[in-house]
Formats: structure tokens, sequence, C-alpha cells
């Protein structure tokens, strides 16, 4: 074993050992939640780790991250049946009938609050759990058999590592224009809308009631799918942006609410291709979701996750309708971590890749959070408006430029293929090699 992956899995040996325990929480059945940004956690940045990501280390960088997450956020979150972290004392019910509705408050549970999303004719309530949020979801379909419950799941970021280091932007032409600029949608973390990559660009935030809190994740997926600089550019460089934040620093960020109101608030805004570089379990109100953003026309582009290739599906990438999107190295071999299945639609560039960093300059980024946006920026050129047929029309068209590899037909490696590779050949990549 190489001396730098030794450290890494003795490092993951150590946190998991000083954890504390989390009731509730069966590692067994753990789900595939993706992986944390490891660097944020000390451990060896993206250039130093190689390809060499066996399953046992994502298996142990995940239970890793939920044991952290459940333990220093205890009071706002818990572990559902599974393991898969949820905003504690919370039910979801899902376009619920008054009767329903007036029957649950009577059996002891009260409204929170309520959100009612018009462009998907759908009402949520979340009630309040007083004791243990699984047996009141049980109970509450005990009463209602008929009607929709689900816990407020927690979403994460699709990626596995961003180098820290900071690199000069290399000189290069003038940036890129683009023709006429499409609108793109992203769900994710916040943008630095300060970096250079964005200059000049139409951006639309949505989220954290008004806050501005850029992140990382966000500010690198949003370069790749529409940034316009001499160092880097992005799959759709100009393209406007509407970019909503679920997360906002919050101890519940990604909440599936969040992520439900961010769907209905692209759609307000008729926004045709939706980036989702976040991974989580299935949700019975977010896949009512995402169904009503694809019948009205939406591609719905989402990074299919690093869990590895003998892990479960992940959501939103496996529902029916989504382009789910793996990640591929500088020499078009599917990343170690990538996830393999029936919801690999496209691979894209995903490792040996510049991005963003927030604050400034630029970080080589690894994962499928990555690859997802530059296979989003390509089909938001051929789909301007939301459009059914006009969806499959794009969808057919990048599939006849894919450069196909693996088994004939749909491969459950490389989907349809490849397609963005030429997004590496950018002066910011070059110096962040140099150095």
């Amino acid at each position: 074993m190489r001396p730098l992956m030794l450290a890494l899995c003795l490092a993951l040996s150590s946190l998991a050992a000083a954890q504390l325990g989390v009731p509730g929480v069966r590692l067994p059945q753990l789900p595939n939640l993706g992986l944390p940004n490891l660097t944020a956690n000390g451990l060896p940045p993206a250039d130093t780790l190689g390809g060499d990501l066996d399953a046992r280390t994502l298996e142990q960088l995940r239970v890793s991250r939920i044991r952290e997450l459940l333990r220093r956020h205890r009071d706002v979150l818990e572990a559902d049946p599974h393991g898969a972290p949820i905003v504690r004392g919370e039910v979801l019910m899902i376009a619920p009938t008054e009767a329903a509705r007036a029957a649950a408050i009577a059996a002891g549970f009260p409204v929170l609050r309520e959100l009612t999303l018009p462009q998907l004719q759908l009402r949520i309530v979340v009630l309040h759990a007083n004791a243990n949020t699984a047996r009141a979801l049980t109970q509450l379909e005990a009463m209602d058999p008929a009607g929709a419950y689900d816990f407020n799941h927690l979403y994460s970021e699709s990626a596995l590592v961003m180098q820290e280091a900071a690199a000069p932007p290399a000189a290069a032409s003038s940036p890129l224009a683009s023709a006429a600029a499409p609108r793109l949608g992203l769900i994710d973390s916040g943008v630095d809308v300060a970096h250079e990559v964005f200059s000049g660009l139409t951006i639309e935030r949505h989220g954290c009631a008004g806050a501005s809190l850029p992140a990382a994740h966000g500010t690198a997926v949003a370069s790749l799918l529409v940034g316009r600089a001499a160092a880097l550019h992005g799959a759709a460089p100009g393209a406007a942006l509407y970019a909503a934040d679920v997360f906002c620093n919050a101890p519940s960020g990604g909440s599936v609410e969040a992520v439900a109101e961010a769907f209905a608030w692209l759609l307000e805004q008729r926004i045709a291709v939706i980036n989702v570089s976040l991974v989580g379990p299935p949700n019975r109100l977010l896949e009512r979701v995402v169904a009503g953003a694809v019948a009205r026309g939406c591609l719905v582009v989402a990074a299919v996750g690093n869990d590895g290739p003998a892990a479960a599906p992940l959501y939103p990438a496996a529902w029916p309708g989504v382009v789910g999107v793996t990640a591929v190295d500088g020499r078009s071999h599917l990343l170690t971590e990538a996830e393999r299945g029936p919801q690999v639609k496209f691979a894209a560039p995903g490792a040996d890749l510049a991005a963003a960093r927030l604050g400034g300059g630029y970080a080589l980024v690894r994962g499928t959070s990555f690859a997802a946006p530059i296979v989003a920026g390509l089909l938001a050129a051929s789909l301007p408006s939301q459009d059914a047929e006009g969806a499959r029309d794009a969808l057919a068209a990048l599939v006849r430029s894919a450069q196909h590899l693996g088994a004939a037909g749909i491969d459950p490696g490389y989907g349809y293929g490849i397609v963005g590779s030429e997004l590496r050949r950018q002066p910011a990549l070059a110096a962040l090699h140099r150095n």
C-alpha cells in the first residue's frame, strides 16, 4: 500500500475510534450519502491520492462523515431506521387532504410549517414528532394509508476532494464569448460571485433569506457550468445562472424540503436544464418533485455519486428521466469511486480537472459532482426552454456526439459515452500542474 494511502486509512481508523456513538445509527445499513471534502478534514489532497481509493476506504469515509455530522448536531439531526441523516422530529405530509391534516393535529402532531409549490401543484405540511420520529412516521402512515409521508432527509454534495492550494490564473486570449447565452439552474451550496470566472455574468441567487453564503463546492460546480475567464471556462461559458443555495451553512442544510423548494423556484423561472450535484436516499417528496420537473420538459442532470462501483444507487440520479453523470480521469478511465449502474447516462471529466476556488484562484477537483455540470452545460445549448420533445432531441444529439466506450448500447460504467473532454485543456489546469 502506498504510504499516503496507509496514512489515509490510519487517519480514518483513528477518527472512527475517537467518535462518540450516536443512538439509532446502525452501521451495517448505512446508505450511500456521498463523500466529504477530505482536505477540510485534514486528509491528503486530490493530487496525492492517485486512483487508489478502494471500496473499504470509501465505506469508511462515508461512515465517518455520517457519524461526525450526527454527533455535532444531535440537537437538530438524527438517523432514520436505515442510518440516513434526517431533521430531528420532523415528518413531511406530501399533498395531504384537509381531513388527514386535521387528524394528524388531533393525534398530537402539530404543524411546524407549510409550503406550497404552485409550479408542481403540490402542498407540503411539516409535522412535529414529539418523541421518536420513525415511530411517528409509522403511526401517521397507519392513520392515513392513502397518504404520502416521509422524513425530512438530508442530501449531501457529491464531491470527493478539492485541492485547497490556489494557483495564479494563467495568461490566455480573451475570455470566450457566448452566442445566444442559455439559462441554467443550479441546486447546490452558495456561489462566490466575486470570483473572476463569473465577472460580467448574470447570476440570480435564491435561498438563505437573501443572504450570500458562498461555499467551495457550489463555486467550483458553477464555474464548470457557466464560468468565463482567461484561465478557465465552463461548458456553457457566459450563460445566465440561476443558483439556489440549499445549505446556507446550517446544520440541516441540504434538507429535502429545501431542495424541493429550490426546484419550484427554478421551474417558476422557466429554467430548462437543472444541475444537481447532490446525493442521498430515496425520498417520496423529492421523487415527486423531480418527476414533475421532468414532466414539464426539464432536463434534470445529477451526479451519480462517489460510493464506489458496488454501492446502491443514489438519488436523484437514479430516478427515471434524470440524466445521471459519472466521472472519468485524464486517461478516460472511470474514477475508482464512481458509482455504476443503469442510472449512468453519460461520463464527463471529473478528475485531472481545474475549477474555481472559493476566495479566488483555481483548484484541482475530483468527483462526480464536477462531471455533472459539464453535461448540463452541453445540454443547455440545445434546450433553451422547457419542452419535453426538445429535451429528448437534446439528449439524442449529446448521445451522437459522445465518445462511446464499454459495452454496446448504454454501458453501466460510461452510459452512452464520454462528453466534454475538451474542458480539461485549460490554462488554469496547466498552471496548477506547474505548481
